[in-house]
């Protein structure tokens, strides 16, 4: 890959500017520069649209989605540091890379970018199930973005993936399957990344789904499925009794057995749950 875009190796790239990762932003860079195409790749044909990265580092991921046709990537980078490796990535490529150093919890990417838009990112692991979450509940649907092509721990990508009846299977499977259809495209040993974390990756790609599969209130849907999880031993007309005094009949109205646990509940039946809370209010 290295040959394909002209710039240095990425542990030269490191070596060049000092970037030994830090630890508390959640930094494990992926050096592996035909992994990080075959990441981008994943992502689909990208020739048409606008990526949004976030903590590119190195710029290991951002050099294969450039090399691999994206139309423009956007870059969020809060660690300064990188940001001359960036820039020399930004050259070789003339007027596909923007970098903005700062806080991807806090910057508001839109008005960099032309629809369509896709989020492809080795997430920093301090703060990737927030953002995937924000972008799991926009205030309108469909969201600004068509596709989310994600690098989370093992146990994430499980947990987003679930299914009911397992142990992974919680609030994260719920928000991430009603709107969107993912799948987990690719795992990682630690070995891949420098340094090496302590658990395994995976890559999960998620499609927006142009409506949510099943009918529901999306701010009564997070509070169900918030309160249902939060007790997952207990049975349902117990662990949900905060939420109305006829919790029982509103299970049964919906299909759910009242003594069944959360876990063995499927997103349809927690959808027709919310749909039933809220004409009661």
């Amino acid at each position: 890959m290295s040959a394909i875009d002209g710039l240095p190796p990425l542990r030269e790239v490191i070596a060049t500017h000092d970037l030994r990762a830090k630890k508390n932003l959640g930094q494990n860079f992926l050096l592996d520069l035909n992994l990080t195409a075959r990441i981008a790749r994943i992502a689909g044909d990208l020739s048409q649209t606008d990526v949004i990265e976030v903590g590119p580092g190195p710029g290991g991921l951002t050099r294969g989605l450039l090399a691999e046709g994206a139309r423009k990537v956007l870059a969020i980078e809060k660690d300064s540091r990188c940001l001359p490796a960036l820039a020399e990535i930004a050259a070789q490529y003339p007027g596909k890379l923007e970098v903005i150093e700062g806080d991807a919890l806090k910057i508001d990417p839109l008005r960099h970018l032309t629809p369509p838009i896709a989020i492809c990112a080795n997430l920093p692991y301090n703060v990737g199930t927030e953002l995937l979450v924000r972008w799991l509940t926009p205030k309108e649907w469909p969201p600004f973005w068509s596709s989310l092509t994600l690098m989370f721990q093992k146990e994430v990508a499980e947990r987003i993936t679930a299914q009911p009846g397992s142990k992974a299977y919680g609030r994260l499977a719920i928000l991430s399957q009603w709107r969107a259809e993912p799948r987990i495209a690719l795992h990682l040993p630690p070995e891949a990344f420098t340094p090496p974390p302590k658990v395994s990756s995976a890559v999960v790609h998620l499609t927006a789904l142009p409506a949510p599969r099943f009918e529901a209130d999306a701010a009564t849907l997070e509070r169900v499925v918030a309160a249902a999880f939060n007790q997952r031993r207990k049975m349902l007309r117990s662990g949900l009794k905060s939420l109305s005094p006829d919790i029982e009949d509103h299970l049964i109205a919906a299909g759910i057995k009242p003594t069944e646990r959360a876990e063995q509940v499927p997103l349809e039946g927690f959808c027709a749950l919310a749909r039933s809370l809220a004409s009661a209010t």
